[in-house]
């Protein structure tokens, strides 16, 4: 008996550990790896509000915000009746932790298009930060315990944005990184900077200016930070006011930057004074492929530039004629995947732009970003109906979910679950 017992205990151990091993954290908004991709399998296909249902937890209000996760503790940023911007805590097996006031006084964008609470929050599974509308960043333990707290436009100038400030933190090495890309539509006036502060104190590192000659709306920009990182080179990727730039992580200079996302001296289609960009970057090693807005191009870059590479075709891939506008763009294997506001799903060649298909999903706005996993694509609408692709080059749809609730977080993957963080609910799925 002694000798199956010690069996039993070794395959139990031994079966935690591979599990632990294959679960996987999502620790910023577009998961492990910044591209919105899970390595994860069996991830579920098919849900409803009786199917496959884990459980689901009632939210203080709504927000865009996608949560995170590490290890077992889950963090997500929303508002309440009174205003209060909140930094939540709940547990993987669907118990609320704690909460904390992070800062007062909640806008709304647009009606239902977000508020003060749209930033998702970053955590390396000691600490969870969080970026507030209003300009509150903060810094809490997983235990929930404020270690600082400040308000960036204390430090660095009144925010002048339309639709309030939404982009998210990047978290790298316990480095902070922020695009704070604004400004009074004035094109001789520059108020848009990216700063680097440290992690556990929210000190300054370095900060620089981030200059460009966009004007009116155009200096908006409701897109976030991106990392770039190859075996020869690692980049802080900042993204608005017409151009995308590459600065140095360690002083924060500018490597490159590359325009032409919203041209000056095309006929066809003029300059657009009203094209923010909301939808971020997305590499792989050795390519960039950098949205727009609207009914402007998305481009495919070369990550090893220097100066200006607007006017420069050896560093660029392909241009494609149309951008996603919201969504940000998804790379897997030799396939870019657009997930068009609209709800149509363009597939390109990765090497050459060539177009693979492009098909109609649910004709909804989409705000929400798409998430790979386990062959499939989950394209997400902001009526909450969430449709299942199977990636390569044939358009399949595998299933089309329905949980009856506004949705425009991106889907999370852990541990086996996904995750769908409602404007009524945070949602756990999981194949029963």
């Amino acid at each position: 008996m002694l000798r199956v017992s010690s069996c039993c205990l070794t395959t139990v151990v031994m079966l935690f550990e591979l599990n632990s091993v294959l679960a996987e954290n999502w620790p910023s908004w577009r998961g492990p790896q910044g591209n919105g991709i899970s390595s994860e399998k069996n991830v579920p296909t098919e849900w409803g509000p009786e199917k496959n249902v884990a459980w689901k937890i009632a939210l203080p209000g709504s927000a865009g915000a996608t949560p995170v996760i590490w290890g077992d503790r889950i963090f997500l940023t929303s508002v309440n009746e009174a205003g209060d911007l909140l930094l939540m805590a709940v547990s993987t097996s669907g118990e609320s932790l704690w909460q904390q006031v992070v800062s007062t006084g909640n806008k709304v964008a647009r009606g239902d298009e977000g508020n003060s609470a749209s930033p998702s929050p970053v955590t390396d599974g000691q600490h969870v930060w969080t970026f507030m509308g209003d300009g509150t960043l903060a810094c809490y333990t997983v235990e929930g315990k404020e270690v600082w707290r400040l308000n960036l436009q204390d430090r660095y100038g009144k925010f002048s944005i339309q639709f309030g400030m939404s982009s998210t933190p990047v978290l790298e090495d316990g480095v902070l990184y922020l695009q704070l890309i604004h400004g009074e539509g004035d094109p001789k006036t520059r108020e848009a900077c990216v700063v680097a502060l440290e992690g556990t104190t929210g000190k300054q590192i370095w900060r620089v200016d981030r200059p460009s000659d966009a004007e009116a709306e155009n200096e908006h920009s409701y897109a976030s930070a991106m990392l770039y990182r190859d075996n020869e080179r690692k980049l802080l990727l900042t993204h608005g006011a017409d151009v995308i730039v590459a600065h140095d992580l360690k002083d924060g200079h500018e490597v490159w930057r590359c325009g032409g996302l919203n041209r000056r001296d095309d006929t066809v289609l003029p300059y657009d004074p009203t094209l923010r960009f909301v939808a971020s970057p997305v590499s792989v090693p050795g390519m960039i492929v950098v949205p727009s807005a609207k009914q402007h191009p998305v481009i495919a870059i070369r990550p090893d530039g220097m100066g200006d590479i607007t006017a420069k075709p050896d560093l660029q891939f392909w241009s494609w004629k149309r951008t996603p506008d919201v969504p940000t763009p998804v790379i897997v294997d030799d396939l870019v995947y657009l997930c068009m506001e609209n709800g149509n799903l363009t597939v390109l060649e990765a090497k050459s732009g060539k177009e693979v298909y492009s098909e109609a999903t649910q004709r909804q706005r989409h705000r929400a970003s798409p998430v790979y996993a386990d062959g499939k694509l989950y394209l997400t609408a902001r009526n909450g109906k969430v449709t299942v692709v199977q990636a390569g080059r044939a358009f399949k749809v595998l299933a089309t979910n329905d949980l009856g609730e506004d949705q425009s977080a991106s889907p999370v993957i852990s541990n086996g679950t996904l995750y769908l963080r409602t404007f009524n609910h945070l949602w756990a799925i999981r194949d029963k």
